[in-house]
């Protein structure tokens, strides 16, 4: 996976003046498009569009720095409309406008080109389990919220603070499988991985309840394979590292590939120690060809 990886980003430096289609990119790593944007950003921080957007406004800043061509060349070159569209995306990441960049010889910012690599840190062992499931139900309490990586997410918190003690029993009651009892629901709004990115957040519970309360949120999940990781740690830092470690360790090692669905995570105090929680994170995954 590492080396289909890397190629494809060899592909996109080829074609930072032309086209790049994700669909290329997909079968260079011999993955889907859905699976490809979604590994991609969560391996470098950004979504594809931003990446491929900052590469050729650095590309395009040598260009610029060299004196020739003439900078609505320049723009055309590189995917822009006009030259009042170029100077506005050089300057949203230069800090500068490209005439005076060009006048004055100004320092410019870079985005490095990426390639990746494998690198081994100590000897750890993630544990998980693959579970076919039937088609079931979210249902509970749903709000828009940002992806905040480190520490408690307050805009989650205050949606939960937020959901009468009533409301929950009635959730709770629904609960009929596994994950069993109330969870976290996320689905991402977006390809991007980046803080900030727009979530929808569900406190719910997994059921096969076939007509819930009208008051309640529900989002039906098809059948489907999933991925399901457990660990246990300090809340929440270590739920949010069981996260980051599927994305950057287990996708890229084993023979599957995300799929669209929600991420779902059941999490409850430990018993030894109140500061640590024992997490169960379901990923929804289809295996790929071998």
């Amino acid at each position: 996976m590492l080396d289909r990886l890397n190629q494809a980003m060899e592909h996109i430096e080829g074609h930072l003046d032309g086209h790049v289609e994700v669909s290329e990119l997909a079968r260079i790593t011999v993955t889907s498009e859905y699976h490809f944007r979604r590994l991609f950003s969560s391996l470098a921080g950004m979504p594809l569009s931003e990446y491929v957007r900052r590469r050729r406004l650095t590309v395009a800043a040598a260009d610029v720095l060299a004196g020739k061509p003439t900078l609505l060349e320049i723009a055309v070159r590189y995917g822009y409309t006009s030259g009042e569209a170029f100077a506005r995306a050089f300057r949203a990441l230069h800090g500068v406008g490209p005439g005076e960049a060009r006048r004055t010889g100004a320092a410019l910012n870079a985005q490095p080109r990426l390639s990746f690599r494998l690198t081994v840190e100590g000897n750890s062992t993630m544990w998980y389990r693959i579970v076919e499931k039937e088609a079931f139900r979210v249902v509970g309490k749903k709000a828009r919220v940002p992806l905040i990586y480190q520490g408690v997410n307050p805009h989650i918190a205050e949606h939960i603070r937020g959901i009468p003690p009533e409301t929950m029993l009635r959730i709770a009651a629904l609960s009929d499988q596994d994950p069993e009892g109330v969870v976290s629901a996320t689905v991402r709004l977006s390809d991007g991985f980046e803080e900030g990115s727009e979530l929808d957040y569900y406190h719910a519970v997994v059921s096969t309840a076939a007509e819930p309360p009208e008051d309640l949120d529900v989002l039906d999940c098809p059948a489907g394979t999933w991925a399901v990781f457990d660990n246990s740690g300090p809340f929440p830092e270590a739920l949010q590292q069981m996260w980051g470690d599927v994305a950057a360790r287990w996708i890229p090692s084993n023979p599957y590939e995300y799929r669209p669905g929600p991420e779902i995570l059941r999490t409850r105090p430990s018993q030894d120690d109140p500061a640590w929680s024992d997490a169960q994170l379901w990923i929804p995954v289809a295996r790929t060809a071998v």
